[in-house]
């Protein structure tokens, strides 16, 4: 897998229009790495992602690229669905065309949501209404259409990624301790011992819910309701579950009542079972 792609560069103001997926003329605008410091100390900082594109065609995937390095962020760029859920894991969005040549971008966009709710925008040829259907189904925030404006391919990633913003908490209540386990809900923070667990928001959500009740059973559709809402799969929850025992650190965190739903467990508690 390489490695992201750093590149210290500046910002061109106004931003010049990038069809991105349409064949550009010689004399079409090129991008300048020369900024404007008045103007940009006029704007607001912005925000610095990784993302990882995942686009078939090259011409697109290093037009796409240069345009986003050119606005700080690290990108990594990968060509098949294969190498895309090898290396999704470690990034905050995910640009994802759906015409890859060993995967359907849409089974990739399912199986990145089994285990993950980092941001998807699919990046597509494909337009029908019934497409773009599927391809919110499968798991994806937004859909872009190709040929598209770099401008507004960037106005829809910072708008997915506001709408992706923890959802601010109230001070009164916002940790939940069991045991040597605690839950910091204004830092969306996890700890076990003292020590720090990078869990995801998803799985933040799933650990505060049954924390709420330590030793009372939640049943599986509360969860799935009160976590997933409408966009979950059949093994959504499951794979959660697993994986916040492996990060917690032993299983017994999360207790699986069969045929009703989990609640939150406590591994110390084990010596006091009988032998």
């Amino acid at each position: 897998m390489p490695e992201y792609c750093r590149e210290s560069v500046g910002r061109l103001t106004p931003d010049p229009v990038i069809r991105v997926g349409a064949t550009v003329s010689d004399n079409s605008p090129q991008i300048s790495a020369i900024s404007s410091p008045s103007a940009d100390r006029s704007r607001p900082p912005q925000p610095v992602w990784r993302i990882l594109v995942v686009e078939n065609n090259l011409g697109d995937m290093e037009a796409l690229a240069r345009g986003l390095r050119r606005h700080g962020h690290d990108v990594r760029c990968v060509r098949t669905g294969g190498e895309a859920l090898a290396g999704f894991r470690d990034v905050d969005m995910v640009l994802l065309d759906l015409e890859l040549p060993d995967v359907d971008g849409l089974e990739v966009c399912r199986e990145i949501r089994v285990t993950s709710d980092i941001a998807v925008i699919a990046v597509t040829a494909r337009q029908s209404e019934l497409d773009r259907v599927l391809g919110l189904h499968a798991g994806a925030d937004d859909y872009v259409i190709k040929p598209y404006g770099f401008r507004e391919l960037m106005a829809r990633m910072h708008a997915v990624m506001r709408r992706r913003k923890p959802s601010p908490v109230v001070v009164s209540g916002h940790l939940r301790s069991h045991g040597e386990l605690t839950i910091d809900a204004n830092a969306r923070e996890v700890r076990v011992g003292g020590r720090r667990v990078d869990v995801t928001r998803k799985e933040f959500d799933l650990l505060w819910l049954l924390a709420a009740s330590p030793d009372v059973v939640v049943p599986r559709q509360r969860v799935v309701h009160e976590v997933w809402g409408d966009s979950w799969s059949r093994r959504t929850v499951d794979t959660h579950v697993s994986s916040l025992r492996n990060k917690l650190g032993d299983g017994d965190w999360i207790v699986t009542v069969r045929g009703v739903g989990f609640r939150l467990g406590d591994p110390a508690h084990r010596a006091d079972l009988p032998a």
